[in-house]
């Protein structure tokens, strides 16, 4: 099992994004609940991605639009830095563009 470290920047989207949505928001509990127990929980579809201001991280699917951005503290040990919450696309968008 792995220990979840939420950063700042997480919560503030977190707060933002969910705080008129309370399907979303338990969407997002239930990955987070997903991630601690397995990474590669495969309705999870993580994978290496490219970001926008994290450089190359994990990213974990919250909803066919919303993903988790993650990443391992040192070498796999069992904590997973959140880093980021938004959209696959458009305007809240984690990915770097192409």
């Amino acid at each position: 099992m792995y220990k979840l470290v939420l950063t700042e920047p997480f919560l503030n989207r977190f707060k933002k994004i969910s705080s008129r949505n309370n399907n979303l928001k338990q969407k997002i509990y239930k990955t987070l609940r997903r991630l601690i127990v397995d990474p590669y929980y495969p309705s999870l579809r993580s994978h290496k991605v490219q970001t926008r201001k994290h450089g190359i991280r994990w990213s974990s699917r919250i909803t066919g639009d919303n993903r988790v951005i993650w990443d391992y503290l040192e070498n796999k040990k069992l904590v997973i830095i959140i880093l980021d919450i938004g959209g696959h696309s458009g305007k809240g968008r984690v990915y770097k563009n192409k």
